[in-house]
């Protein structure tokens, strides 16, 4: 198995991308603790993954709060007893809003989850992982993160800093044997798509959150030793490239 014996931390790790990040990771031999905000799809992830043979923690918690941040940390040490891998997954979005109608707790609120979330929990775990002297760290940005698009700049603003913040972080902790690196997916048939989707010019091909668990998988296992400071584009087949005009 490809994580055998590693420990990983899932943010957003109830339902969606998140999901089937802890699922696919558990399939091969890590033990993962499941965060997010509702304590029954936590519980219910985790009793999933218990169920198929696999070792999982349900945390409860809001990564906006830095004091939440700090007791997944811990947590995750205290009950198993490492941690070895931080999967950023966990993210919010709004329905289709211009600019205009965004409200200063709109912005914040995406803000504090998707961007203020990922610095926090990163921050928590640096000092384990530095210590231990070896790190795997997956921020899940988006293709919305590459270019604007008209109703979405809270998400996209979030998204786009991601990439820039994760290649900061690759930068600075190198050096502690700790590798950074950052997964933009295309549409992903989750939750959130069908809470927020509106129609756009392209197809949309929609992705299964199985797909986007198998390049976490890569990143995060001893064949992705040699990637870090890296954004992957894992567009599928919604990837702009096959929908340009044709001549």
């Amino acid at each position: 198995m490809k994580l055998a014996n590693k420990v990983a931390i899932i943010t957003g790790g109830s339902r969606g991308i998140g999901r089937g990040v802890a699922v696919a990771f558990a399939h091969e031999g890590a033990a993962v603790a499941i965060v997010g905000r509702n304590k029954q799809d936590c519980d219910a992830t985790a009793a999933f993954i218990s169920g198929s043979g696999g070792t999982a923690i349900s945390i409860p918690a809001d990564v906006s709060k830095e004091e939440d941040a700090a007791r997944i940390a811990e947590q995750t040490v205290a009950k198993l007893h490492r941690i070895d891998i931080l999967v950023n997954s966990a993210a919010v979005n709004l329905p289709y809003r211009v600019i205009s109608d965004v409200t200063l707790a709109d912005w914040n609120w995406i803000l504090g989850v998707n961007l203020t979330g990922i610095f926090l929990v990163c921050k928590a775990v640096l000092p384990q992982m530095k210590q231990q002297h070896f790190g795997k760290i997956i921020n899940f940005s988006s293709i919305g993160g590459l270019s604007g698009a008209p109703g979405r700049a809270p998400y996209r603003a979030t998204k786009a800093a991601i990439i820039n913040f994760s290649e900061c972080l690759a930068a600075e902790v190198k050096e502690f044997g700790i590798d950074v690196n950052t997964i933009c997916p295309c549409v992903v048939e989750t939750d959130m798509l069908r809470e927020t989707k509106k129609t756009v010019a392209i197809p949309n091909i929609p992705m299964p959150p199985e797909e986007m668990a198998e390049v976490a998988v890569f990143l995060a296992s001893n064949e992705g030793r040699a990637i870090t400071g890296t954004t992957i584009n894992a567009f599928g087949a919604g990837n702009p490239l096959f929908y340009l005009p044709k001549k």
